[in-house]
């Protein structure tokens, strides 16, 4: 995080494969009007759900999904990250310390250097009752990740009926998360 005035706080925001993925652009433009610097990096999978170069002229900066080579610049360092939508696959692979993709890589490293992550499942209620589940869950919150999914926050939804809740999927909630601890 900076003190720099005129400088916009970076916020990553890490989409995966998800039925409100392909909705993350709302997410963008509401960080914009709150001067975010947004960079999307997507799961390999996510890509499927996105429109990468609608997302890339809405941003300025390439959808990253894979480690940057030799010599290509570098992404500016997050004051805060986002992960939204978050699924069941990711949540435990993430809290199990897999880092197999570019996406958990940067969540692997983040609560090491105390950038506020927010996590925003879409998940449906049989996968959100698993014990894995919520283990892993309680793993990334007692490492200071904020978990937004439960009462008072974004429910799980009946097996076979996300597509009915992606309208409600709750992307302001994700980005005051995301104020509030940048």
């Amino acid at each position: 995080m900076t003190d720099e005035p005129d400088r916009r706080k970076v916020l990553y925001v890490i989409v995966c494969a998800a039925g409100p993925a392909g909705d993350v652009g709302k997410l963008v433009t509401l960080a914009h009007q709150r001067r975010w610097d947004v960079q999307i990096i997507a799961t390999p999978s996510a890509l499927d759900f996105i429109d990468t170069q609608a997302l890339e002229a809405q941003t300025g900066h390439p959808v990253r999904s894979q480690y940057r080579k030799p010599g290509e610049p570098r992404s500016p360092k997050a004051d805060a990250i986002i992960v939204a939508p978050a699924t069941y696959n990711t949540i435990n692979k993430w809290a199990n310390g897999i880092s197999d993709t570019y996406a958990l890589g940067i969540l692997a490293e983040a609560p090491a250097l105390d950038i506020p992550v927010v996590a925003l499942p879409f998940v449906n209620n049989a996968l959100a009752n698993r014990h894995a589940f919520k283990r892993s869950l309680a793993t990334l919150e007692s490492e200071g990740v904020k978990a937004l999914l439960g009462p008072g926050k974004f429910e799980p939804h009946a097996p076979g009926s996300g597509g009915d809740r992606l309208d409600a999927f709750p992307w302001p909630l994700a980005l005051s998360a995301a104020d509030e601890g940048a």
